[in-house]
């Protein structure tokens, strides 16, 4: 399987079989057809290598086909809206990932479903469910629906697009003088994708995280040991995805998809709220709209507690507990989750102290100190999240 941003020929190739459309956008034209290939070119370059996963790749795209088609009907044909009808489609839809994340456990080492970026296309099949519910989506049309779906540059690693804000750059026609500045702007992310990923981070993980790993599984100098690898750990993490998520930006630009941005300057975050609305925020956002949100709504329509902020925080710990699940039914991800949401909340009550007795002011000195603390409440977070206590004997 080759993978996707992992090597300069990676790059060369792509660069060769996008040039042509770089080419028409500068001439405010379009190329359906050729973008349809060097999708399934590159698509064909992901699974050439594993028939296994290149099969089942094709059957969840096939099944999410059939299952947003199935629920658009339901919706706009027969223009029902029933509760337990569309809970059955998001299951059906997040059936395969489920089947993914459990499999593991009931036997170790296969893989039926699984396959590079079948998370990602999850949260985009399953939004198109949800928003055709909300209303939002009031015209389906397969071909569309698979030519998001499909979008290259975005399937391994995201960001999470939105249909119909894809829908509004496939269809708007091509001004060449914008689509320069896209360029251009594409261009400059994935250089600054090089540098995050194929320079500081490669530096960071062979000079300062692997071997205070090795320090840590040996027991040697542990404890500073293990603060150092704290931080390590989470400034790899930010440089190594943040550029893989620069080379999806940047890629997307220059095919004239202006696909958002999954960081912005996390580790200048206020607070721990402010680092949620700057971390991995396609993510964020996706469970902030589809299951907080949600979730907030319906336990006040229900009137299951009088207190708005004790929904607010129930509805915090299942959004993060979720959100650990997501990354796998490992301790350090649902301990991962459940400590974000607990500091969460425990901001949110500082907050709420705070606006009734102002002993904390909001100036320069107090956003440094806040940005200092939310730094290490995070890093300390990414230490469970990297799951070296997996790795540790006590």
């Amino acid at each position: 399987m080759t993978t996707p941003y992992g090597s300069i020929f990676y790059f060369a190739i792509l660069a060769l079989f996008i040039a042509p459309i770089v080419i028409a956008n500068l001439m405010g034209k379009r190329l359906p057809v050729y973008n349809a290939f060097v999708t399934l070119l590159f698509i064909f370059f992901m699974f050439s290598s594993n028939l296994v996963q290149g099969i089942a790749f094709i059957v969840f795209i096939f099944w999410q086909l059939i299952v947003v088609r199935l629920y658009f009907n339901y919706r706009r044909v027969q223009n029902k809206n029933h509760g337990g009808i569309f809970t059955l489609f998001v299951i059906m839809s997040i059936l395969p990932l489920m089947i993914v994340k459990v499999q593991p456990l009931l036997a170790e080492n296969t893989t039926l479903v699984g396959f590079l970026g079948i998370s990602y296309l999850t949260f985009k099949a399953t939004t198109m469910v949800m928003e055709i519910r909300d209303g939002l989506i009031k015209e389906y049309n397969s071909v569309e629906f698979v030519n998001f779906l499909l979008f290259f540059p975005t399937i391994s690693s995201g960001p999470i697009d939105r249909f119909r804000r894809f829908q509004k750059d496939v269809k708007n026609p091509l001004d060449p003088a914008k689509y320069v500045e896209l360029l251009n702007r594409g261009i400059f992310y994935i250089f600054l994708g090089f540098l995050y990923k194929f320079i500081i981070a490669y530096l960071i993980d062979i000079h300062w995280k692997t071997p205070l790993e090795g320090l840590l599984i040996q027991h040697i100098d542990f404890n500073t040991s293990l603060i150092g690898y704290m931080y390590a750990y989470s400034m790899y993490l930010f440089f190594d995805f943040a550029g893989y998520s620069l080379f999806a930006v940047g890629v997307s630009y220059l095919l004239g998809i202006k696909t958002p941005m999954n960081f912005n300057k996390p580790f200048l975050a206020r607070n721990i709220k402010d680092f949620w609305n700057r971390w991995h925020m396609t993510l964020s956002f996706w469970f902030r709209d589809f299951i907080f949100m949600r979730l907030v709504f319906f336990l006040t329509k229900k009137k299951w507690f009088k207190n708005k902020f004790t929904i607010a925080y129930i509805a915090y710990f299942v959004n993060f507990f979720i959100m650990g699940i997501w990354h796998g039914l490992h301790w350090y991800y649902i301990v991962y989750g459940l400590y974000q949401a607990t500091i969460i909340v425990l901001f949110d009550i500082f907050e709420r102290i705070n606006k009734k007795y102002k002993f904390y002011p909001k100036n320069k000195i107090t956003y440094v100190i806040g940005m200092i603390i939310t730094f290490n409440f995070v890093c300390f977070g990414f230490l469970i999240f990297s799951g070296i206590f997996d790795k540790i004997t006590f």
